[in-house]
């Protein structure tokens, strides 16, 4: 279960990236008092110094940190490093938009002039800019801190299917030295000032560079069920069933379902609304309500655990949402675990990489 963006304070390297002083879990625990006694019985004050969260003598599973081995803070880095895959070179990001080469190529094969094109929240941009993109049409181009291409369009004026043809001209043309690590569809609805983002976003990869843990299991025959956002980040390859999935709620309840139905395999779920909701729109009031709900729910999947299942909760990296960026924070990822079979209380340290 990834807990997407739950940094747990930044690593040596942050200021290489921009983000000294970093500390998504740290900063949200000293901004109020943060309720999650399942997360600290499982040892979440165990892992390093947390306000109000303190250690316990008895922890009910393992915990640590995990350290980004590959040179990023995107969730593609981070998720194909906990599959096996550590990158030597980050994927290219554009903080001052993408290159006119890009852009003409682009409006050139969807016939349509684009407007934005530079670093953005995606909510921030749609509302200055969705007025525009009603009246002439043109989609809305932007990116971030990660290695990303998104484009932005109304179901109105661009209907979902043309938005996602467009995106894949953007992905088929994005290649060599500006292969991005995701073009992302984001519709949206609504009209000036009332804008909002519908839940039809589609991320469009690029496939592992070499075979993953998963592609082991697939050969295994082993089942591999992908809940969330988690099948478009390895191309859908070594998946043996995909589920789609509209916020931590509803990942929570397809993992429950899946969990109750499956024998053995792997289940890999994403939660998405802790950086996508929260972290990017710097919201730590909204950040810590999603950690609360989601330890509440977690209480009952770990009432659920059989003998000799495993459970790890990790992160791919931070999104400090008490800090002046909206973008992704280079942070250890959380770790922890709890299996019946095994003795628990057990530190974990700190690993290498994920």
């Amino acid at each position: 279960m990834i807990l997407d963006s739950v940094g747990v304070g930044a690593m040596p390297d942050a200021a290489d990236f921009g983000d000294q002083g970093s500390d998504t879990l740290g900063h949200l625990a000293a901004s109020r008092l943060l309720n999650l006694p399942n997360m600290s019985r499982l040892g979440l004050g165990n892992i390093r110094p947390l306000q109000d969260i303190p250690p316990v003598d008895r922890p009910i599973g393992f915990f640590g940190k995990a350290a980004l081995a590959s040179r990023g803070k995107d969730t593609t880095s981070g998720h194909w490093e906990m599959m096996g895959i550590i990158l030597d070179h980050p994927f290219p990001t554009y903080p001052d938009g993408f290159p006119d080469e890009i852009v003409s190529a682009f409006e050139k094969a969807i016939g349509r002039k684009v407007i934005g094109n530079y670093p953005a929240s995606g909510t921030e941009i749609v509302q200055d800019l969705g007025e525009e993109h009603i009246r002439t049409g043109s989609p809305i181009l932007y990116t971030s801190a990660d290695s990303v291409f998104q484009l932005a369009a109304h179901i109105d004026v661009i209907p979902l299917a043309e938005l996602y043809r467009f995106c894949q001209l953007a992905r088929d043309l994005l290649q060599g030295e500006h292969q991005v690590g995701r073009v992302i569809a984001r519709p949206f609805r609504g009209r000036p000032s009332h804008f909002e983002r519908t839940t039809d976003r589609k991320d469009f990869a690029i496939p592992p560079p070499s075979p993953t843990v998963l592609d082991a299991l697939d050969q295994a025959e082993i089942p591999v069920i992908a809940i969330g956002k988690i099948g478009s980040i390895y191309c859908q390859r070594g998946i043996t069933t995909e589920l789609e999935s509209r916020d931590n709620r509803h990942t929570f309840s397809q993992t429950m379902q899946v969990v109750e139905e499956l024998d053995e395999g792997l289940v890999f779920a994403n939660f998405i609304d802790f950086d996508m909701l929260y972290g990017h729109r710097n919201d730590p009031a909204g950040y810590a309500d999603a950690l609360e709900e989601f330890d509440r729910m977690l209480e009952r999947l770990l009432e659920r655990l059989r003998q000799d299942d495993l459970l790890i909760l990790a992160s791919d990296h931070g999104c400090d949402p008490t800090t002046p960026s909206t973008d992704h924070s280079r942070e250890y990822a959380l770790l922890l675990c709890c299996s019946p079979a095994c003795q628990p209380g057990h530190s974990l340290g700190t690993r290498e990489s994920l």
